[in-house]
C-alpha cells in the first residue's frame, strides 16, 4: 500500500482553516460556517480542479500535481512565497532520502576571515537545523558564547526554547521562538528523512509546551530580513537588525549579520558593548572546530 503524505495533509488543512473566504473573492452563500475558514470545494473552486481531486490531496493520497496546479493552490489558500515553497517541498516529497549521511557541515577559512573582519558588527553562521557553526566575538558578547557549550547544544532553536538565559534576553521573545519553530518546519519540509532534524524537533517537543504547540499549527517561515528587540544584561535594551546571506558552495549555511541604525542609542549600546569586550578579549576571533555540531549520523 502506498504511504500518505501526513505533512502535506496536515499543512493543507490547516491552511485551509485560516483562509478568509471574503478575501478570496467568494461570494456570501447563506450557509453558517460550522468552522471557521475555507471549504473543501472552495479551495477546489479557486484552484481550478475537483472537490474529490483536492479532497484525496488534503488526505496525504499518494498523487503528485503539476506545478501549475501546485501554484494554484497555493493561490487559493492564500500563501506566501515561503508557503508556496514548502507547499511545492510536501508535493515533491522534500529530498529524496539517501543511503549515506549527510557530510558534516564545516566552516571555510574564508568565512572565518569575513566573520574577523564583521568584528565591529554581530554575525553568526547558522547551519541545517539551525546549529550554530561559528560566531565572532560581537556576536558571543550579545547572545553568549556558544563555543562553551557542549557540540549538541550549539543550536539556536533549542538555546531559544530551552535556555533561560534567551527568554531574558529577546524582549519579543514569543515572536523570535515562534519564527524558530516555523523556520525548522520549513526544514523539514525540504528534507524530510534527515533524522538529526527530527530528532531535535522531537526532543523540543517533548521538552517545551510552547514549541509543541506551536509545531503542530504547521505554519512556515523563512528567515531573511528582520529585527530583535534585546534586553542585554550588560548594555540595557536595544534593537539590532539582520540580513542574512546564503554562502555559495554550501545551500545549507547562512550567515546573519547584525547592525543597528546610525546614531541611535542602539548602535551606541553597541559600540559600548564592542568596547568593552575587547577590553576583556584582545585576540577574541572566531575559534577554529574540527567540524561543525553535527554528528556523521546527520
Amino acid at each position: 500500500m502506498a504511504k500518505t503524505n501526513k505533512e502535506l495533509a496536515d499543512f493543507l488543512r490547516r491552511a485551509r482553516s485560516q483562509g478568509d473566504p471574503a478575501r478570496a473573492g467568494l461570494p456570501a452563500d447563506g450557509r453558517v460556517r460550522r468552522v471557521p475558514g475555507l471549504r473543501r470545494e472552495e479551495v477546489a473552486f479557486l484552484a481550478g480542479v475537483s472537490t474529490d481531486y483536492y479532497t484525496r490531496l488534503e488526505q496525504g493520497r499518494p498523487i503528485t500535481p503539476s506545478p501549475a496546479v501546485v501554484d494554484a493552490l497555493g493561490r487559493a489558500l492564500g500563501l506566501d512565497e515561503t508557503g508556496r515553497a514548502h507547499l511545492h517541498d510536501l508535493i515533491g516529497g522534500g529530498a529524496a532520502p539517501s543511503r549515506h549521511p549527510r557530510p558534516v557541515q564545516r566552516v571555510r577559512p574564508g568565512v572565518y576571515q569575513l566573520l574577523d573582519a564583521l568584528d565591529g558588527e554581530p554575525a553568526l553562521v547558522l547551519g541545517r537545523r539551525t546549529d550554530i557553526l561559528a560566531a565572532n566575538r560581537m556576536a558571543k558578547a550579545l547572545f553568549g558564547d556558544f563555543d562553551r557549550r557542549p557540540p549538541r547544544e550549539r543550536n539556536y532553536a533549542r538555546w531559544m526554547f530551552l535556555d533561560e538565559d534567551a527568554r531574558s534576553l529577546f524582549m519579543d521573545w514569543e515572536d523570535q521562538a515562534r519564527a524558530a519553530v516555523e523556520s525548522l518546519r520549513f526544514e523539514v519540509g525540504r528534507a524530510p528523512d534527515d533524522p538529526a532534524t527530527l530528532a531535535l524537533v522531537e526532543d523540543l517537543r517533548a521538552r517545551s509546551r510552547a514549541f509543541d504547540a506551536w509545531w503542530e499549527q504547521h505554519r512556515v517561515h523563512q528567515r531573511t530580513y528582520g529585527s530583535k528587540r534585546l534586553r542585554h544584561p550588560l548594555v540595557g535594551d536595544l534593537t539590532v537588525d539582520y540580513e542574512t546571506l546564503a554562502l555559495p558552495g554550501d545551500p545549507d549555511t547562512t550567515l546573519f549579520v547584525y547592525t543597528a541604525e546610525a546614531g541611535s542609542a542602539s548602535k551606541r549600546a553597541l559600540d559600548l558593548l564592542a568596547s568593552w569586550t575587547l577590553a576583556d578579549a584582545p585576540d577574541a576571533r572566531p575559534e577554529r572546530p574540527h567540524h561543525a555540531p553535527d554528528t556523521p549520523e546527520s
